[in-house]
């Protein structure tokens, strides 16, 4: 959710302090930097289907 009035109006990578601002992925508009950990965890499970013959 963006909180920040300047990425509802602009964006945050036109914001003059965006290079400094701590909270642009919590106020603003950006995505977080790290993977969320679900995707990692679960990205391919290995699938063991052996049939009987």
């Amino acid at each position: 959710m963006t909180l920040c009035p300047i990425a509802i109006v602009a964006g945050c990578k036109k914001c003059p302090a965006f290079r400094i601002c701590p909270l642009k992925t919590v106020l603003g508009d950006q995505a977080d930097a790290s993977p969320p950990a679900a995707k990692q965890a679960g990205a391919k499970p290995k699938a063991s289907s052996q049939s009987k013959k």
